[in-house]
């Protein structure tokens, strides 16, 4: 048999729709031997005068984000690794760094040939095991957290590499007595893993892309474990993230214990032409594999190699082909910090207590999220109470031609649409507007709402800034740094600026294509829509 060599000649003829038969698949193509056809090639090999890196283990049986578990923690520390500066890291999941169970990698020795050759940088690999937590019993039927861990989109896994698993590394010496000092730069630091661990590995970067940029994932699980279906989806709505993934897969994978869950191979070709639709330093290599580490084992080399090609030039983020993006960003801008005594934020940091929107003639529109209520104040002051027992309604705002009121609740995923009438008041209450919900919460957390003079509404949520057209579809998703949103509003002389508060009381700006609605600016005419 041949080895997978020269690899990313063959990506070229499957962008082109050729067929071929790559090297690496020249073996018998029987059922019972799709995986065979794949072999590890030369970078396996233990390579004469290539310095040999050292390994050590230790056992990580405290935490605190995952408490009880106890886990073995692998370290391969290169031999060029002097201990002068911070090295990069390569974290594997499921230990693959040094073994996995049933992945049979002796990956330190695709490390000594790949930084013997300078294919890569000088890494610090970091093979990080599921944790376990023992029965009260003590020898039987433990809790297995790998699913628990690594298939959840939320950011437990990265936190606990970052908050705990990175310093017990950095507490430890090489075999040698070498200090060991991990690098900072989200730039240097890779993570990857197979099936469970492709999709943790994904999570880790796509939920902290401020720590990790370079991914590995091989035969990930982008089905329904515990939500990973969605992860297209969230891929095209969200402003891109600057990371680099790898990705692989084949036509026979399934995992066999659980179908129902999806289809493994169909859901990794969705995520792939997802992230390049967003814009994503993106590859991929498909086989006709089954749900086996053989392919992913043959092609981890040259997917190292382009996980870490052109550095340390750093990894960026993309451009998006989404419109709805397109028209709402200004290219080149970021979010900027907002300075405490900025009065615009002062002004937002301040809306605690219940969010208004203006209407003609001095009235008021009021939500009040511990009564669950909608309150219309007029001109005169007289009140009336439009709605009751909402769900914490916070955010409300008119559309920008004054005809419907929007109405969110922050204590569930819902908001809420309403015609206006010529008194004030209002009729046809619809469930309209749908939220995205974080993996980690019950609901959107949904905050202040503003529109702009194309019609569009931009809420404050748990995830950042949810853009929503007008027939109640979030269509991007524009992340905030420090997370959740809590306030939002369009300032400056053109309006063309959103000033957002996030939960930890920061706030940031950003310049926009798109012009916000004075709150008590009157009504005007919205573009021409349709039922979409």
């Amino acid at each position: 048999m041949r080895t997978c060599r020269g690899i990313f000649a063959f990506l070229l003829l499957l962008a082109a729709g050729i067929a071929f038969t790559p090297r690496c698949a020249l073996a018998a193509t029987s059922p019972e031997s799709r995986d065979d056809q794949y072999v590890a090639g030369p970078d396996w090999q233990v390579q004469p005068g290539t310095p040999k890196g050292q390994t050590f283990t230790f056992v990580l049986d405290h935490s605190k984000i995952f408490p009880g578990t106890r886990r073995t923690i692998t370290v391969y520390v290169p031999a060029q690794y002097t201990g002068a500066r911070p090295a990069c890291v390569y974290v594997g999941l499921d230990g693959i760094v040094v073994h996995a169970p049933g992945f049979d990698m002796d990956t330190p020795v695709v490390f000594d040939n790949l930084i013997a050759k300078h294919e890569m940088p000088v890494t610090i690999g970091i093979g990080l095991e599921p944790g376990t937590v023992a029965s009260a019993d003590g020898t039987v039927n433990p809790r297995f957290n790998r699913s628990a861990e690594f298939d959840a989109l939320n950011t437990n896994l990265a936190d606990f590499l970052l908050q705990e698993v990175f310093p017990q590394v950095e507490r430890h010496k090489a075999p040698d007595g070498r200090t060991l000092k991990l690098s900072a730069d989200p730039n240097d630091r890779a993570v990857g893993g197979g099936s469970t661990g492709g999709i943790g590995s994904f999570t880790i970067a796509w939920q902290r892309p401020d720590a990790f940029r370079r991914v590995f994932t091989a035969i990930g699980t982008f089905v329904g474990m515990r939500g990973g279906d969605r992860y297209p989806v969230l891929v095209r709505k969200t402003e891109p993230k600057p990371i680099r993934i790898f990705m692989q897969d084949g036509s026979n994978d399934e995992w066999l214990g659980g179908p129902e869950l999806g289809d493994w191979w169909m859901s990794n070709q969705t995520m792939e032409r997802a992230l390049a639709f967003a814009g994503y330093s993106v590859e991929h290599v498909w086989g006709e594999g089954t749900h086996n580490p053989r392919h992913p084992k043959a092609i981890l080399p040259d997917a190292l190699r382009w996980l870490w090609k052109d550095w340390p030039l750093p990894v960026t983020a993309g451009e998006s082909q989404n419109t709805f993006l397109k028209d709402i960003l200004q290219p080149g801008e970021q979010w900027q910090s907002v300075p405490h005594d900025d009065p615009i934020a002062h002004e937002l940091a301040a809306n605690t207590g219940g969010h208004r929107a203006l209407g003609p003639d001095g009235r008021e529109y009021r939500t009040d999220s511990a009564l669950g209520t909608v309150t219309l104040i007029r001109g005169d002051g007289t009140k009336t109470v439009l709605e009751r027992g909402l769900k914490g309604p916070s955010g409300i705002t008119l559309t920008a031609d004054g005809l419907w009121l929007a109405v969110a609740e922050s204590k569930s995923h819902w908001g809420f649409s309403y015609r206006v009438q010529s008194d004030g008041t209002v009729q046809d209450k619809q469930r309209f507007y749908w939220f995205h919900v974080p993996d980690e919460a019950d609901d959107s957390g949904a905050g202040a709402w503003v529109t702009d003079r194309e019609g569009r509404l931009y809420a404050a949520t748990r995830m950042g800034i949810q853009v929503f057209d007008r027939n109640g579809r979030v269509r991007a998703i524009l992340p905030v740094p420090g997370g959740a949103v809590t306030d939002l509003g369009f300032a400056e002389e053109h309006l063309d600026t959103l000033y957002v508060v996030g939960a930890d009381g920061k706030a940031y700006r950003r310049k926009f294509k798109a012009s916000g609605v004075a709150p008590s600016s009157a009504p005007i005419e919205l573009p021409a829509w349709g039922p979409g």
